[in-house]
């Protein structure tokens, strides 16, 4: 009789378990990205890439923030996934690169406007907050503390979902 061993995905961990945006962010569609930077620009979209290695404990654990995030976004900005795995050594020049703006940490996340410019960039666990508000000023939205708040319920022990507080 043959025994069969246990799966061992684990958020809290370097290992490879696979595709993190399938199986901690609970979003399957965000890699391979359905755009690329050049085409994004060319649209005037707005663009969040993501450098991540899918065998990072913080990448694993910020996949669920990404996630959250292209709920809400996902249709007026394009959400561009890069695992740096795949960036040559060399930094490229052309700005339509993703490879030009990563600057060898995961995760990182970098926010770039209809217009090209970048109006946020940092490295490690940032608050869905933190980027949401930099959304909020691309879109010309309210700011949070003038809107609905929102609040996160959790779902399972990994995915959380955002929802709106009774006054």
């Amino acid at each position: 009789m043959m025994a069969v061993s246990p799966a061992w995905a684990n958020i809290d961990d370097d290992r490879f378990d696979g595709n993190i945006f399938a199986l901690y962010g609970g979003n399957g569609s965000l890699v391979p990205p359905r755009v690329n930077l050049a085409e994004s620009f060319k649209r005037s979209k707005p663009a969040l890439l993501v450098f991540f290695l899918d065998d990072s404990r913080d990448c694993k654990q910020f996949s669920t923030t990404v996630s959250q995030l292209q709920e809400f976004y996902g249709r007026a900005a394009d959400f561009i996934p890069v695992n740096v795995d795949a960036i040559p050594p060399e930094t490229p020049e052309d700005k339509s690169d993703p490879a030009h703006y990563y600057r060898g940490f995961v995760p990182q996340t970098v926010l770039i406007d209809q217009s090209g410019k970048i109006v946020l960039d940092e490295v490690g666990l940032v608050a869905y907050e933190k980027v949401d508000d930099q959304f909020r000023k691309v879109f010309d939205l309210l700011p949070r503390s003038e809107s609905v708040e929102l609040k996160r319920k959790p779902i399972n022990e990994i995915n959380t979902e955002l929802v709106e507080t009774e006054k």
